[in-house]
């Protein structure tokens, strides 16, 4: 407990000097290129990129306030315009807004919590504590209920290889969870335990769990990360990318009633638990974000069901023309967890006429044209709505008639990602537009395209890079080139 006194005690020190630096009545430190250092550099700081007309950013300006006055005499929370302090965004690899850092001592890393005061102040006393907590007995009750959810680890001796392993994962997974340990025999007749053993406290559900594993890093990490999640929570905005994050695969419900909430969902709920560790599984208000649906493969019919792997982009509808209930949704989610699922494949129809200059490729003409082995393919993914896919479009189609130039064995493709999904067994997945690729002949090997959006740019891509763009040649003359350098550089003993 001591260091972590220290530490705050030292936040609080540092603190003052740079509060004159905020705005008046505000909690929050404004900073500029000449003022950033000084809190980065801190112990511990969380500093948010913004930009005014930011809808998100608007939104989270309250709650960023008043986790700021909680905190302020332990941890500065600060924030940057990037419309105003340009190049210091640039220099953080801002790229969207906002953008939440934490800081130690001038380190960054992303801050993970959701955009809710209660989180940002949970989040940041978490990382104002050493990894584990040391309680002494008469603490532990106490310190169990301190959040949503606390783990606390019962050992008799903290030089065992058991504590070492606690103490590892909780270090892991310190920036989302509360650690404690205690060594005292009060304490485990207090809460009957024989140690060592770990309990996992949550404010939902069970109420607690008890880990009945082998005591290894990996093994507690991985117990942490499946029993704190709800085992139906609804999922919104501020904890998607927590599930996103999971790698566990998603099962959501779309509701659109409280009545279906309380009919279909509670049919269900049980298999939450039945699949935990497996499947995650959630609620979605449909009437807020039905549109999402269709990014899942569904039709906008209620309820619903469907298992999304996020991993791979995959996704497995329940057949929306059957009934939902408890023992087919159950049978699906067997066979999804035994690999016995196919992932739906949303495909446009294939194109009757497609001999312009830029074939078009959909889901189901994928493998033909983007695999063909004879063939170099430079596709693009692209959406309809998307601006810089339209400022694109030109130079695609005029690409597509210079290639034939190069080789009749280059192909310049697009396809509507938003309509068609990638095979499953595609190498990569498509997170953003436009994105382009080379799939070249032979092997297939895929080649990401990095470079300028200009025709000539993308000419000699294709001739570096394409197995028909004269690349191996070119290779294979430096290589040579290269060798003889070598040897005229290179004197005998």
């Amino acid at each position: 407990m001591k260091a972590s006194a220290t530490l705050l005690l030292a936040l609080a020190a540092t603190t003052a000097q740079v509060r004159a630096d905020a705005a008046v009545g505000s909690d929050v430190i404004s900073l500029t290129k000449d003022t950033f250092s000084e809190v980065a550099q801190k112990p511990l700081s969380l500093i948010e990129f913004y930009a005014p007309w930011c809808g998100h950013c608007k939104a989270l300006a309250p709650e960023y306030e008043k986790a700021a006055t909680e905190l302020k005499s332990s941890v500065p929370l600060a924030k940057v315009d990037c419309t105003e302090q340009t190049e210091l965004c640039q220099e953080h690899d801002v790229r969207g807004y906002p953008t939440i850092k934490v800081f130690r001592e001038g380190e960054p890393s992303e801050y993970k919590g959701q955009r809710t005061a209660d989180s940002i102040i949970g989040y940041m006393k978490k990382l104002a504590l050493p990894p584990v907590s040391e309680l002494s007995a008469d603490k532990v009750k106490e310190f169990a209920e301190s959040d949503k959810v606390v783990i606390v680890g019962f050992f008799e001796d903290k030089a065992s290889d058991e504590y070492k392993a606690y103490e590892a994962a909780a270090n892991k997974l310190r920036d989302t969870f509360l650690f404690g340990a205690t060594t005292e025999e009060e304490a485990f007749k207090a809460q009957r335990v024989k140690a060592p053993a770990i309990v996992l406290f949550k404010k939902y559900d069970e109420g607690k769990n008890t880990f009945d594993e082998k005591f290894e890093e990996g093994a507690i990490a991985k117990f942490v990360q499946t029993v704190s999640v709800p085992l139906m929570d609804e999922i919104g905005p501020e904890n998607y990318g927590y599930y996103m994050e999971s790698g566990i695969p998603l099962a959501y419900l779309f509701v659109s009633t409280p009545e279906e909430r309380k009919t279909v969902g509670k049919d269900i709920e049980p298999l939450a638990k039945e699949f935990r560790g497996k499947v995650n599984f959630v609620y979605i208000d449909a009437s807020k974000f039905g549109g999402h649906a269709k990014n899942l493969n569904l039709k906008e019919s209620w309820p619903a069901f469907v298992i999304h792997e996020s991993e791979k982009n995959l996704r497995y509808p329940f057949d929306q023309a059957n009934k939902l209930n408890a023992a087919d949704v159950k049978a699906f989610v067997q066979d999804f967890v035994n690999g016995k699922l196919e992932p739906s494949l949303k495909s446009e129809e294939i194109p009757t006429d497609n001999d312009g200059d830029v074939k078009v490729v959909v889901g189901k003409s994928y493998p033909d044209i983007v695999l063909d082995k004879e063939k170099d393919v430079l596709i693009e993914f692209y959406a309809p709505w998307c601006g810089h896919c339209k400022a694109l479009a030109p130079t695609w189609e005029e690409l597509g008639k210079e290639a034939k130039k190069i080789s009749d064995k280059i192909v310049i493709a697009k396809m509507d990602g938003t309509e068609n999904d990638l095979p499953s067994d595609a190498p990569f997945t498509v997170q953003g537009f436009p994105t382009i690729k080379l799939v070249k002949a032979g092997d297939n090997e895929v080649v990401d395209y990095a470079g300028a959006r200009t025709l000539e740019s993308f000419i000699d891509f294709l001739k570096e890079n394409a197995v028909n763009g004269g690349g191996a040649e070119k290779k294979e003359a430096k290589e040579g080139d290269d060798k003889k350098t070598e040897e005229e550089g290179h004197d005998e003993l």
